[in-house]
């Protein structure tokens, strides 16, 4: 069955459907709620939340542009949800920082799911910055938005992440090892 009749009978509230999509799709939107949450955990309760939204709300996408992208700002807008309900973003005053981009050279020795435990132990406010910034093209202006906090407030916070990333990288600090296989 091809997407467009899949998301027809999903509409429809066909059960057999939604759980073909919901197979289709888990994967990667696991890997997705991982870059946003703190734990494999939180990530697998963003996922169950996320497929709760994507099939309540599947009548009101109406195929304009991609349904892959409309899950995923679903997937992502329900990790920010959770971080705004459960803690605090506190905002800090606009400054400019000095560039704190990582060497690539550095980064090519480390494997995907170290990278990932170091992002995964940053701070909340740190972690979701960086992710929407760097890893999912979303501008300080859009970030600033979503979280309700100041487009510096966004800076200072990427510029952060990016110094305490680049000090555990450089420190060679061990993290918990992640199971990137959801289920696991």
């Amino acid at each position: 069955m091809n997407l467009e009749e899949l998301i027809k009978k999903c509409k429809n509230n066909n059960f057999k459907a939604q759980e073909e999509l919901y197979h289709l799709y888990k994967d990667m939107l696991f890997v997705l709620s991982l870059k946003y949450c703190k734990n494999v955990e939180e990530a697998e309760d963003n996922l169950q939340n996320a497929f709760l939204e994507i099939f309540t709300n599947i009548k009101k996408f109406n195929n304009s542009g991609s349904f892959e992208g409309w899950m995923k700002r679903i997937t992502i807008n329900k990790a920010i949800d959770s971080y705004k309900k459960s803690y605090q973003l506190v905002p800090i005053s606009d400054q400019t920082f000095p560039d704190t981009d990582l060497d690539e050279n550095e980064l090519e020795e480390y494997s995907l799911d170290y990278i990932l435990s170091l992002i995964q132990n940053l701070p909340n406010q740190y972690r979701l910055v960086f992710c929407l910034y760097e890893l999912d093209n979303y501008s300080h202006a859009e970030i600033a938005e979503m979280l309700t906090i100041s487009i510096g407030t966004s800076k200072s916070n990427l510029h952060r992440a990016k110094m305490i990333l680049k000090e555990q990288i450089k420190a060679n600090t061990t993290v918990p090892n992640l199971n990137m296989k959801y289920g696991k």
